[in-house]
């Protein structure tokens, strides 16, 4: 990743954090997944996706990043990011 790539990154991660109503071309409830969000990052040609889900109404809790190759979102970077999920509900109980 670039440095221009990285300051969109934080931009768009920006408008996720500060607006109440962000657009789905930044911010989007993933289909088919255990309450996952993706947070969509366009830069050129390059697309990037980190995966998300909520804790509480506020907190937003980062789960895994990828750079998007194909249409899809591939499989296997959703079963990390519910695999982290599960994870950190499963230690927050303690």
């Amino acid at each position: 990743m670039t440095t221009k790539q990285a300051k969109k990154v934080i931009w768009v991660l920006n408008i996720v954090e500060e607006h109440i109503n962000v657009p789905s071309k930044y911010f989007k409830k993933m289909l088919n997944t255990d309450n996952l969000w993706e947070v969509r990052v366009n830069f050129g040609s390059n697309i990037f996706r980190i995966l998300c889900f909520f804790d509480g109404s506020e907190i937003i809790i980062l789960t895994h990043a990828f750079q998007k190759k194909t249409q899809k979102t591939p499989r296997q970077a959703i079963k990390i990011a519910e695999k982290r999920m599960k994870d950190y509900i499963k230690r927050k109980k303690l």
